[in-house]
């Protein structure tokens, strides 16, 4: 899949939570008119509120809904970014756990990582590639991500990885 990595400010480097730095492919001024495939959104704090915070980002999120296109979202993302946005409303969906209480009336799963319509949401950082699993089955088919997971050692008979 084509990925873009995408700053929310000016500037391409980007420095986590955990103090790593690093450089986007582009900064969101240049990609605010885009139809993306889709936005996938990091969580981490607090870099989930900046994204919560970046009006040029809500403005991208709330057209990608309206359009019918796919959000991904991990970690703190999916309470911070999409369910304070009013987007999970009714929906399924997970997050990092302590972050329930922002979700308003989502669905709340304890899941490493829930699909419901174009929303793929996932618990935290090791829940990453049931996520990415998630986003390649959309995308590729079932029996593609497993291969590709299979191609990553990943054991498929100890995982939420079902066709």
């Amino acid at each position: 899949l084509d990925v873009a990595t995408v700053s929310i400010t000016d500037k391409k480097e980007v420095v986590g939570a955990h103090g790593v730095t690093i450089v986007t492919d582009t900064v969101i001024d240049e990609v605010t008119g885009a139809n993306p495939k889709w936005i996938v959104l990091p969580g981490g704090m607090p870099g989930a509120e900046n994204l919560h915070k970046c009006v040029a980002l809500g403005e991208m999120i709330e057209r990608q809904t309206e359009r019918g296109g796919h959000i991904a979202a991990i970690c703190a993302a999916p309470a911070v970014v999409l369910a304070q946005a009013g987007l999970m409303d009714g929906r399924k969906m997970t997050c990092y756990p302590g972050f329930e209480g922002m979700c308003g009336s989502a669905d709340v799963d304890g899941g490493r990582s829930v699909v419901d319509g174009n929303f793929v949401t996932a618990n935290g950082p090791s829940s990453v590639t049931n996520m990415c699993y998630e986003i390649l089955k959309i995308e590729k088919g079932g029996d593609t991500a497993l291969n590709v997971l299979g191609g990553m050692l990943v054991d498929t008979d100890k995982g939420d990885f079902s066709l």
